[in-house]
């Protein structure tokens, strides 16, 4: 009956796919997200069966005391004659009872974790979960400190503390492991002595064949005591095994043992692998495949420490326990298989996702607001890959590399671009400061005709200057300003009779009064009447500097609500022509246009700091507002030339 229960190709499914759900724990982050540390899932194990009781497999255990341990081979066939399987010297974690999630934990968060894991009971078993811990905080790390590179005057590891921390709280957890280890390696060695001393007595029973009762006793008390003796080191279990067998099947033979007991013993043993196949087929209904497959491997362990029965039933109960098992073993099969189809769906899903961010890591930007709507694109695609499955074990490395690269050079190319635009805005800001020391040389000069020119002139180079670093702005921008005041309003206390600010500011009120209250006409009249104003608005000298900015407001406001076809001139400055509705519309085209490189400079600028995501939703909603009037303004000059060409 030299039969396997699962076919060599099927073996060879369950076997790769196994391999492939082991979790790569390198998939951590980007500036993409943090990794998911799950337990391997364990390959099934087939064995031949040989003869109406099989041989069980020879187990994998520890050899030294810093190596890892591994799963015992746990054998899917029963044992012949007396079983020889060796239980493995600890539990291995093939089947974790919950999920390990790493991604999301900060340092801190690891370091506690690993601390708790150290402090448990059953902590020395868990071995593997312990590396991933530590796998799981020096990646993230390593990713945090390329993210942020020491500043200057600052420490070169703002990580040392929380690193140090988790390298004392991992040396302490190996030192514990290494002399857990070493015990389990004495322990082992123990056992050793205590079943070659089994062996040795087995023997002499043998070879004293005394009377049948008591050699049947001292039998079964020298099995009770090899099966309670712990494991074995490796290398000495399958010739210990072989040597144990050999005098079990001479006790056998040898002995006399009455045909009654031999039967109650035949009997006892049967009726033990009956409720076997009971459990085994009990096992079909339980909805958790993988649990159902590893306690079936506990009841063919348990098949194989049960000793030999009747002749007769040797074929029907092996052949009732291996209907049972073949049952669990088709469901396990089935559902690696499912496994292996849905993996190569999350690989084609994780290469599409793939194409996507290389398509935007080499696209053109040239914005701020591209940079930051490109950027949460990229967010997204990290929680889409994040919420897709692991792929197979041999491409879900490659495929995260590959988008983790793309990554890279998308935040690679926007920190090139931020770097370039701050060292703009120091330029700005050297330019800036020229201007004021120009401003404040000025200030406390008394020809007031020229320097009040001057002083215009820098404002306006003031304003075509670009951003400046946010937490200089102001600042600079009050010095300036107060440089200036300090000339005009000094200028205004030596105002002349003929040159009074303040009458002018009255007689340039009343104008602004006088078009409020006009009332149109036709378009002849509406004409004469503009210019009218306009040239008296001119003939005024200056006012207040404080009220210039006011007052000429006001008055292009008063001008464009009564003369809508017309244009009033920027800081008083008349045209004595009127400008077309089209040319009106042109200056806001262009007006808007400005403000929107000027917000989407303000965003790339706020976007660098924290606590700045209100003000740039702001900025931002400023942005598609000007873009929608801009929409709109197309139309209408393109209406407005249509009825200029007619």
């Amino acid at each position: 009956m030299n039969e396997s229960f699962v076919p060599e190709e099927t073996a060879k499914v369950v076997s790769d796919v196994a391999e492939n759900a082991v979790v790569n724990a390198a998939e951590a982050g980007t500036a993409a997200p943090e990794p998911v540390v799950e337990a391997a899932v364990p390959e099934p194990v087939v064995v031949e069966a040989a003869a109406a009781e099989p041989v069980a497999e020879e187990p994998v255990a520890e050899t030294a005391a810093e190596s890892e341990e591994a799963e015992p081979a746990a054998g899917l066939e029963p044992v012949a004659s007396e079983p020889s399987a060796e239980p493995a010297a600890e539990p291995a974690e093939s089947e974790p009872k919950k999920e390990l999630n790493l991604a999301d934990k900060t340092l801190a968060e690891l370091s506690a974790l690993f601390q708790e894991l150290r402090d448990s009971v059953n902590g020395m078993q868990r071995y593997k979960e312990a590396e991933a811990i530590k796998s799981a905080f020096y990646k993230l790390l390593g990713r945090l400190k390329g993210e942020n590179p020491a500043e200057e005057n600052s420490l070169s590891n703002p990580f040392e503390a929380v690193e140090e921390n988790f390298k004392a709280i991992y040396a302490d957890y190996k030192k514990a492991r290494a002399e857990y280890n070493r015990e389990q390696d004495a322990r082992r060695e123990e056992n050793l002595a205590e079943k070659k001393a089994i062996i040795e007595e087995l023997k002499a029973l043998v070879a004293d064949g005394g009377e049948t009762g008591h050699s049947f006793e001292a039998f079964r008390k020298l099995q009770d005591r090899w099966r309670q003796a712990g494991p074995v080191p490796v290398t000495a279990f399958r010739d210990l095994n072989d040597s144990y067998q050999y005098q079990v099947e001479k006790f056998y033979d040898m002995v006399k043992i009455s045909r009654e007991l031999r039967d109650l013993d035949f009997q006892k043993n049967l009726e033990a692998k009956e409720k076997l196949c009971e459990a085994a087929s009990a096992l079909a209904e339980n909805e958790n495949v993988v649990s159902a497959f590893h306690e079936l491997q506990k009841l063919h362990e348990q098949w194989k420490e049960l000793g030999p029965v009747a002749k007769e039933f040797r074929e029907s109960i092996w052949e009732r326990f291996r209907e049972a098992t073949a049952v669990i073993n088709k469901r396990y099969q089935a559902h690696f298989e499912g496994l292996k189809d849905e993996q190569l769906a999350n690989l084609e899903a994780k290469r599409a996702l793939c194409e996507e961010v290389e398509e935007i890591a080499v696209k053109e930007i040239s914005s701020s607001s591209e940079w930051n709507e490109f950027s949460q694109k990229i967010e997204e695609i990290q929680a889409r890959w994040k919420a897709v499955g692991f792929a197979t074990r041999k491409e879900n490395q490659k495929v995260y590399e590959r988008v983790r690269a793309a990554c890279d050079k998308f935040f690679e190319r926007k920190r090139e671009y931020y770097n370039s635009f701050k060292d703009s805005m120091n330029e700005n800001l050297e330019k800036k400061m020229a201007i004021i020391a120009k401003a404040e040389e000025l200030k406390t000069s008394t020809d007031w005709k020229k320097t009040a020119d001057q002083l215009i002139d820098l404002q306006r180079q003031w304003k075509e200057i670009g951003a400046v670093p946010r937490k200089k702005s102001e600042q600079i921008w009050k010095r300036f300003r107060a440089a200036c005041d300090e000339f005009f309003a000094e200028r205004d206390k030596h105002a002349k009779p003929e040159n009074d600010f303040h009458a002018n500011l009255r007689a340039k009120r009343q104008i602004i009064d006088e078009v409020k209250a006009y009332e149109p006409s036709d378009e002849a009249a509406n004409a004469a009447a503009q210019r009218g104003y306009n040239e008296r608005w001119q003939a005024i000298g200056h006012v207040p500097f404080k009220e210039k900015d006011a007052v000429n407001a006001a008055y292009r406001d008063a001008v464009r609500e009564k003369f809508p076809r017309s244009q009033s001139p920027r800081g008083g400055q008349e045209r004595k022509a009127p400008r077309s509705g089209r040319d009106l519309l042109m200056d806001k085209y262009r007006k808007l246009q400005q403000d929107i490189v000027t917000f989407e400079n303000n965003i790339g600028f706020f976007s660098a700091s924290k606590n700045a995501e209100s003000l740039v939703k702001q900025l931002q909603g400023r942005i598609d507002q000007a873009k929608e009037e801009l929409k709109a303004l197309e139309q209408q000059i393109r209406s407005a030339s249509a009825e200029e060409n007619e």
